[in-house]
């Protein structure tokens, strides 16, 4: 099998995709998560029958392309000075910096209050990310936990769950049980991280964003999309 970059052009629009020849008798085609197009095609088939069939698909293509892109993470820059706010489970604190002789973070009457050692943009970054991501493990796993129940009749397994920085998505499913959740969701509200959390774990039963994935994810959360627009309103 070969890798090959290719594009073609629907009205506006430029689609390019990953072409990849495998012995198979029918052409198939792919949006990944990050947006790109993989499209596995038969050995004989030739690049204007490929094109053809991508742009016959290419407004499945852009429409798949746009509904990944709104889960994408797009959370502005935050800087380290006094008086910057700074999000928690969906609320805006002020920071508020008090040099002193040990480091400590705390959210005090609509402040974000961080006790620091080095009063330098570097540091007091990278402290406050270490108490962002001792806050996710606890409220993910007591999310992880609360929306399990939802799921005891179809008797999916305990999944792991692995907290991390992620740039292009806020949280993934692996084949092998695993839910991966990005630290930065801890900024948005609980409703917010439940809505990913829940929608992760409809993977574990459907693989794929089909009928019978919205299906379940519509019953077991009615309200998802409400949390979907909160979680992109509060981290854009």
């Amino acid at each position: 099998m070969q890798n090959a970059i290719h594009q073609i052009v629907y009205g506006s629009k430029n689609i390019t995709y990953n072409l990849t020849f495998a012995t198979r008798t029918s052409l198939g085609i792919k949006v990944n998560p990050d947006g790109l197009v993989s499209v596995v095609a038969p050995d004989n088939a030739s690049i204007e029958e490929i094109n053809k069939k991508v742009k016959s698909k290419a407004k499945w293509i852009l429409k798949q392309q746009a509904f990944f892109h709104s889960y994408l993470p797009n959370t502005p820059k935050r800087y380290f000075i006094n008086g910057e706010t700074h999000l928690y489970l969906g609320r805006q604190y002020k920071l508020q910096i008090i040099e002193a002789s040990v480091d400590e973070i705390k959210i005090f009457r609509g402040a974000l209050i961080m006790k620091t050692k080095k009063n330098n943009p570097e540091y007091l970054e990278k402290k406050l990310n270490e108490w962002y991501k001792e806050k996710a493990n606890i409220h993910f796993y007591e999310l992880l936990k609360i929306s399990l129940e939802k799921f005891k009749k179809y008797r999916i397994e305990n999944p792991v769950l692995e907290i991390r920085l992620m740039k292009k998505r806020w949280g993934s499913c692996t084949a092998e049980s695993k839910i991966i959740l990005n630290t930065e969701l801890i900024k948005a509200p609980k409703g917010s991280i439940e809505y990913v959390i829940t929608h992760e774990l409809c993977h574990l039963i459907h693989h794929n964003h089909n009928k019978k994935f919205y299906d379940l994810q519509n019953k077991l959360s009615p309200d998802w999309m409400k949390w979907k627009e909160k979680l992109e309103q509060v981290l854009s």
